[in-house]
């Protein structure tokens, strides 16, 4: 059976203490799909959406919202992230934009959490800025891809469903 560490005896959400870990170098990398129609991905690419440069505003929300996990997650620690990355792929054929996001930093918890919030906030960022030309976007498959350093060591996701 997996332990709960979020839980105290009486099954109570709790913050797990972090304070005897040992601080270690740490990198987590999500992944996030953004769908939409093939259009709108191409307005996008040109630089014809309304409300701006999509990629550019997308990046900097998902940088803030990495550097802000704690305020938005209840028993996240706060961090000192060190670096935060992200990256776009867009395929306008398909109507779909990838979006990876890299966190980092040196500490007693990992970065999976800021990972996370930076996708999900980079592709809700795109869907406020698209959504008067396309209201059928999908945000899909935000999910952790690889994770570095701490007790528990690498982890590694098997497969992503859109490989």
């Amino acid at each position: 059976m997996v332990d709960f560490f979020h839980l105290d005896s009486d099954g109570k959400a709790k913050m797990v203490d972090i304070s005897d870990k040992a601080p270690s170098h740490r990198v987590a990398v999500a992944w996030g799909m953004v769908k939409m129609r093939p259009e709108t991905v191409a307005l996008i690419q040109e630089g014809e959406i309304p409300k701006g440069d999509v990629f550019g505003v997308a990046k900097i929300a998902g940088i803030m919202a990495a550097k802000r996990t704690s305020d938005l997650i209840p028993m996240c620690h706060p961090l000192d992230v060190t670096g935060v990355e992200i990256r776009f792929e867009s395929r306008a054929e398909a109507g779909e934009i990838e979006i990876e996001a890299t966190a980092k930093t040196h500490g007693r918890t990992g970065v999976e959490m800021e990972a996370l919030t930076a996708v999900s906030v980079a592709a809700l960022t795109i869907y406020d800025m698209c959504k008067s030309a396309d209201r059928d976007i999908v945000l899909a498959e935000i999910c952790l891809v690889r994770k570095e350093g701490g007790k528990s060591g690498t982890y590694a996701r098997r497969e992503r469903k859109h490989d």
